[in-house]
This record gives C-alpha cells, structure tokens and sequence, in this order.
C-alpha cells in the first residue's frame, strides 16, 4: 500500500461523503460567529488570512487548528477557512507520486487564490507550499507563476504572529516548565527557530530551558518514518532522552507529525506525564 493509499483509506474510514469537510465547515462557522461579534458591517481594517489547517490537524488533532484560529483573530486578522481544503500533496510528493500531489496543489492554489495571506500551524506544510510547489510545476509557466505567487504570501504560523501580524502580546499563561523541539522543515526550509521562542518568552508563568541536540530531526520525516522504522525509531528514542534529560514537564513543537512520533516513543518508553504540545495551543492558553 502506498502513502496516498494508506491516507485515502483513513480519509474514506473517517469522512463519509456526505461529512467530508465537516471540520472545516466547523472552523468556518466558528470563525464566522467571532467575527460577527467582534465587527460591525465595515471590517477593512482587518488583515484577511486564509488558513490552512492541513488533513494531519483536521484528522487527529483539531484543537491546533482552533488554537491557530484564536490566535490569528486576536491579532486582528480576518480569517478565512476555505471548507474544501483537505491536503497540500506532501506526501504524495515525498512518495512520489507525482500526479495526485500536483492534483493537490492546484486544489489548494485554487481554494486560497483570493487570500492576501495564507497561514499554516506546520512548518513542514508550509515548506511544500513555499518550497516544492514550484519544483511540482516546473515546465509549466502558468501554474508555476501561481505557485510562487502564493508561496510568496504563505507563511508558517509563528512567523507570520511575529514578522506580519507583529503580534505585540501574548495572553496566555502557562506554569511549568517546557522545552522545543526544532522541526526540520520549519528550521531548516523557512528558518523557522527564533519565532516560537520569542512568543513563548511572552506566556506567563512559562519557563523554557533547552534540550540538547534540539534541532536534530525527532526520526519522523512522513514517510521516512514508514519506509525506514527501525532508524526512526533510534532516532525518537534519541530525542526522547533528551527531553527527559531537560527535566521539562512539556516539550513544545510546531509539527504534528514531530508531535505523534515523540509522543508515542515517550508513551512506549513509559513517560506517562511528559506532555506534547503544539506552539499554537500553548500561545493560546489552551494546552
């Protein structure tokens, strides 16, 4: 079975035809009911972003996609949440298949076309968008102009609150003790590494401390995780000691695929208690 077959059967196990976009129709509608009650009929002073939840958030852990929202509307954006959003195409690009990544991408140029700005909770979503679409149409000038148009205006979600949206406060409060892990993607294709911190600094009650070795990779890498299990596995116990050695009570992270594998490495290794967190629930004060 290849990734996209694995995905389309959890999509078709999860999603029938008639609740496939359920959840984004739920952000939508969410998102719709908090505009009302925050403005009145003329709203152009609002910041218009489109958010991009991605299929791993809307599937297995939606309140990301919530935190994400929360976050970008008390920055005094309007938010945006196409309803037939589902994947960027990772990882059938990353598989290789070509065709139904590029079938993909054009849904998703399509779906955000309008959007001065599109914002993602994933460095790794945001890194195929900013930087394969462009390889996915190479050779086709049209849909390669598209591309690079929208790759130009999408952002990674704490990039966008501190280099945009210059968020200038952070309400939320967190008492503990936490430490980051540096999601390849992120830090390595969008330079995704002050950003989080710099947020974080401004949660109360929250005190980071550093684990050794936090930008090396968690051992999951999509498909690499499937493809390679045995070092992947090596690699997450790794990065699992590591965090345990830090003595945080959380590890704090802006992937959710990163997200899984260390929580379940930690779970299989018999840390109970250590929490995983994305960046945006802990900046929204719902961790």
């Amino acid at each position: 079975m290849t990734w996209m077959e694995f995905l389309d059967s959890v999509l078709a196990t999860r999603w029938s035809e008639t609740s496939r976009y359920w959840m984004t129709e739920f952000y939508t509608t969410v998102r719709n009911d908090r505009r009302r009650a925050q403005r009145g009929a003329c709203y152009d002073f609002f910041m218009r972003v489109g958010l991009f939840v991605t299929c791993l958030v809307d599937l297995m852990r939606p309140s990301i996609g919530f935190a994400a929202l929360k976050l970008l509307e008390d920055a005094g954006c309007e938010v945006v949440v196409p309803a037939t959003q589902t994947c960027c195409g990772q990882p059938g690009w990353n598989s290789g298949d070509r065709k139904s990544a590029r079938e993909l991408a054009e849904k998703l140029i399509a779906e955000f076309d309008d959007c001065p700005y599109v914002v993602v909770p994933s460095g790794s979503c945001a890194g195929m968008i900013r930087t394969h679409f462009p390889e996915v149409f190479a050779g086709d000038s049209a849909m390669l102009a598209k591309a690079e148009r929208l790759g130009a205006r999408t952002y990674e979600l704490t990039t966008f609150l501190t280099r945009v949206a210059h968020r200038p406060k952070v309400s939320a409060a967190f008492d503990g003790t936490v430490t980051y892990h540096d999601s390849c993607s992120g830090l390595r294709e969008l330079g995704v590494k002050a950003q989080p911190r710099q947020l974080l600094a401004k949660v109360a009650g929250l005190r980071l401390v550093e684990m050794q070795e936090c930008e090396t990779c968690c051992g999951f890498g999509g498909t690499f995780s499937i493809k390679y299990g045995d070092i992947s596995s090596e690699m997450a116990e790794r990065k699992c000691a590591h965090i345990a050695a830090s003595g945080a009570q959380a590890v704090v992270l802006g992937d959710l695929g990163c997200m899984l594998n260390i929580e379940g490495r930690l779970r299989k290794r018999g840390d109970a208690t250590t929490r995983v967190l994305h960046v945006a629930e802990v900046l929204a004060g719902e961790s």
